[in-house]
This record gives structure tokens, sequence and C-alpha cells, in this order.
């Protein structure tokens, strides 16, 4: 293994208002200039088209730039350092400077750790120019671009050119059809959650209703934008159903928790009651909230409730409704579709005038004291640093089969990993199967609280897209993600924390939205190799 490149160092961050992002890294050939192959010839470049414009937007509005590029012909001997440095200079005469250029000038063959799909450019890009990975998004044309932005906690952007394969546009968690389309989004992602500013009428603080009324991991991918209310609230008060409660209990910025399923929102509803509505309406009115703020899916309405808050008195609401909503919402927010769940939250509450405080940043989070181990937790799980595997889901469409989990942990413990099966109480039949491969069985040994602890202490958890997701997120491990592609990866992947996705992102139940898998075989997550799993926990565990 060698080192990589680094050609000039960045700036020193800035400092300002909560934003999503501080640092956009692009890759070189296809993205920024024509791929011409092992070029070492300044006289070859050619930019792309719209780059030089995308470029002075992206300055304008302070974000810092940098590169993260393969350069295998230094290798190969097809270059040399000087012929390369050439070629950087007369891009940046043609479209200004960078701030840092991360250049791998390995073969794939060296095993070196910088070469992308490998997170190692980009985390060494983000150190130069003062931030992390989490506040970097990485645009580039090839899979592995992407595939290396996840793995070191960024944000990908695919920009697909003739040579992108079709599996890669299907597994990018965001897709620009061009540069300039890229920029544009990235820039308007980074508007979304700044604040509006509030009508005069209605003070700022008071009591807040916040909503979300569907499962834990509904409830935690919220936590951004709960808190952006409960900086500007005096109290928050979050309305949530009995598949969220205990994920609600384990959230910053909430001083009261109500408990009521909402017919409109759970997946296996009773009929409507009038007099539960009622009730329901009377328990709204007695929270005594200035405002309410609705926070739904994106499938999901926040109406039905809105009108109950109506007949509860409450003065202001806010919700997502691309339906007319009459006088149902004083704050009518849109978002267009395949935004990050958390940033589609946080620009609601940002639409509302909430932001978050300087000192936050819009990851997910769970209460400190949550997070304090508890006796005997320790020697149930044994030292820190081991894998998780999580093989059940809330959805069966979004679980490998049981065996296929049973061979990841086999692969797993056979390279050296101590493996720990966690799941709930129904699921203890399930990770006793799993953990009979070679791991240690902990169904039902936890709560969620419990469940987090878990998790915060090890190296990676292998799950699929289920609440532990978003819980390994909200306490910063690693994620290996079985994902199956019923729903959108960007919407729904782990959010800013190092993830490989992993799975058919092709395969027929796409955007199906399906509970149980609507293909004979799950194909989607029967063809995942155990050794993808190896390798992936092998990247994510890495030192950073």
């Amino acid at each position: 293994m060698g080192a990589r490149l680094v050609e000039h160092p960045g700036r020193t961050p800035g400092g300002g208002a909560v934003t999503l992002f501080d640092a956009v890294l692009l890759d070189r050939d296809g993205t920024l200039v024509e791929d011409v192959p092992y070029n070492g010839d300044p006289e070859k470049v050619r930019l792309l088209p719209g780059v030089r414009v995308g470029l002075d937007r992206l300055r304008a509005a302070g974000l810092r730039l940098g590169v993260v590029s393969n350069q295998s012909g230094l290798a190969r001997g097809f270059f040399s350092v000087g012929q390369m440095r050439a070629v950087h200079a007369r891009i940046e005469a043609l479209v200004g400077p960078f701030d840092s250029w991360q250049v791998c000038p390995h073969d794939e063959a060296d095993g070196c750790l910088c070469r992308k799909p490998l997170p190692g450019l980009v985390r060494a890009a983000a150190v130069e120019l003062g931030t992390v990975p989490g506040r970097c998004v990485v645009v580039g044309d090839i899979g592995r671009d992407v595939t290396a932005a996840l793995a070191a906690g960024a944000v990908g952007v695919l920009v697909p050119t003739p040579v992108t394969r079709s599996e890669e546009v299907a597994a990018a968690p965001w897709v620009a059809g061009d540069f300039c389309e890229a920029v544009e989004e990235i820039l308007r992602r980074q508007h979304a959650v700044q604040p509006a500013v509030r009508p005069a009428v209605g003070r700022r603080g008071g009591t807040v209703l916040v909503v979300r009324a569907d499962s834990a991991g509904d409830v935690l991918v919220t936590g951004p934008a709960i808190r952006a209310v409960a900086h500007g609230a005096d109290r928050v008060v979050l309305l949530c159903g009995p598949r969220g409660r205990a994920a609600a209990g384990l959230l910053p910025g909430v001083d009261e928790v109500v408990e009521h399923p909402l017919p409109w929102i759970d997946p296996d509803p009773d009929r409507v009651n009038p007099a539960e509505m009622a009730a329901l309406t009377r328990r709204l009115a007695a929270v005594g909230a200035d405002e309410a703020v609705i926070f739904t899916s994106f499938h999901q309405s926040p109406l039905p409730l809105a009108l109950l808050l109506r007949m509860a008195g409450v003065r202001r609401v806010a919700g997502i409704s691309e339906d007319y909503p009459g006088s149902l919402l004083d704050v009518r927010h849109r978002v267009p579709p395949g935004v990050p769940e958390p940033e589609r939250a946080l620009s609601l509450a940002a639409a509302a005038g909430y932001g978050l405080a300087p000192a936050d940043q819009p990851t997910l989070r769970l209460r400190a004291e949550a997070l304090a181990t508890r006796p005997g937790e320790a020697a149930a799980t044994g030292p820190d640093g081991y894998v998780v595997v999580h093989p059940g889901a809330s959805v069966p469409a979004r679980a490998a089969a049981p065996q296929r989990y049973a061979d990841i942990v086999a692969a797993l413990t056979a390279a050296g990993h101590r493996v720990l099966v966690t799941g709930g109480p129904a699921e203890r039949e399930l990770t006793e199967r799993v953990a009979a491969a070679g791991g240690v069985d902990l169904g039902g040994r936890f709560d969620l609280a419990g469940l987090a602890r878990v998790l915060a202490r090890a190296s990676c958890l292998v799950v699929g897209n289920t609440g532990p997701a978003h819980l390994a997120a909200a306490v910063g491990t690693p994620v290996v993600s079985l994902f199956a592609p019923t729903v959108p990866f960007g919407q729904w992947g782990p959010y800013r924390v190092p993830t490989v996705r992993l799975g058919d992102a092709t395969a027929p139940c796409r955007d199906t939205r399906a509970a149980t898998c609507p293909v004979p075989g799950h194909p989607c997550l029967a063809g995942v190799d155990p050794a993808d799993v190896v390798a992936a926990v092998r990247v994510l565990a890495s030192p950073g």
C-alpha cells in the first residue's frame, strides 16, 4: 500500500447558520472533464457542459470544492506526477481553483485504502477541508463514486454518462440528469433547511405539538426536525402511535409524549371510531398547543389530523401536502420526490420558522442518558467492537431469508468477527436459528433503548431496511444495508452514517411499497453474497 497524493491544502471552514453541506467533492474524468483514458496531456482537457457555471454557483454559495480521483495511470507508468499536475493546472485555469485535490495513484491490485469505491479519498478530503464526510456531497459519473461517498458517510450524487451502467443508476440514492441539475438540487436542499421568517402574529416559543404517528424508524428519522422545533419552542409535545412510542422516548427535545393510533396512518387499522376521534380531539385540546407541525412520510396526508387540530382549537398548523388543504393548513409545504426523510421533515420545520440550534447538526441523535450502559449489559455483549446482525424487519418484504442471514453470520465468524444476533421478543425463534451459525443470540434481551446501547458499542450493523438501521445511524454506527428496493434508498437509507448498500436494486419489486414480497424467491435479497457482507464490514470497520 502506498500514500495517496495530496496536492495542496484547503481553506479553514467558516462559521454561520446550520447548513446541510460544507463541501462538494467531485470526480474528475467523466464529471468535470471528458474522460480521456490515462490523460497526461493538458491540451486534451475538455470541460463537460455546465461545469464552469455550476462550480461558480457552488463557490458563490460558500461551499468549498475538492476533487477525488482515481489515477491508476500513475502506477502503470502512463504519465508522471508532473504531467498529472499539469492537467490539473489546466482544469483550474478553466474553472478556477479547488480547495483540495485528493488522488489515488495506485492500481486496483495494489490493495490501497484510497482507491474508490473505498472511502479513503472522501475521508481525506473532508479532513483537509476541516469538516466531516457527513457534511460533504460527492458528485460522480459511475457507481464507485457513489459507493465511496456512502462508505465514508457522505452524500452521493450520480450524474450518469453513456458509460454508466443501468444497475449503477438504479442503486444510486440520488441521480441528476446533468451537472447543472445536480448543482441546482444541492443548493435547493441547502436552502430548504433554512428557517423561514415567521409571521408577526403568534409569538415564537410557547407550546408546539409535533406529530409523527408511524413506526420507530419513522420517529427516529424525524429527530432533527423535532430538535429544530424544540430550539424555538418553550415546550414540545410529540403525538405518536403505539409502534413509535419507544423511539419517541429516546428523542432529544421532546418534553411530553401523547400516544394514540391514527387509522389513516397505521398499516393495519381498525375502523374509524367516532368516540375515539372525539376523545383524541379533546386530548389534543388539553395540550394547549399554540401551533402544530405534522410530520408525514411522502405517501401520507396531514389533512385528517389537521382537521382534528382545528376542532381542538390549534391556531397555526403546518404540514406537507400536495392535496389542496383549504383552511386546514396555515403553512402548506411541498417537497420534491427523492429527498431523504430526515431532510424532508427538517424542511417542513424550516418552512414553519424553526431551525436547528447553531451547535446542533442535521443528524439523527438520541438522548445522552439513554445511552448510559446498564448493569449486566456489558456481560451479555462482551467487549466492544463486535458486529451486530439484526435479521428481522417490521415489514416482511424488507427482510432477507433466515438462512441467508445464517450464512452471513457463518461467514463473519469465519473471518474472525464476534457476531451478536439481535431481535425483539417476537423474533426469538428467528434469532436462535440465525445465531446457531456462530453468533451470540440476544433475541428478546433488549428493548429499543437497550438495542441502541448495544449498537453504540458495535463496529458495524448488518440489517435490512427497518428501524434498527436508523437506530444505528443515531448512535453513529456504520451499516451494511441489505436494502430491498420496495421504497427508494435515497429516502430511506441510513442517514449520514457510513453505509454499504447490498441487494439487487433493479429487482421487480422496485418502488412497489409492498409489505409482502410480490416476487417469488425474494430476488432482491436472495442473491446477497455473504462474502460481500464480510468485505463491506471490513471497509466500514476500518479506521477513518
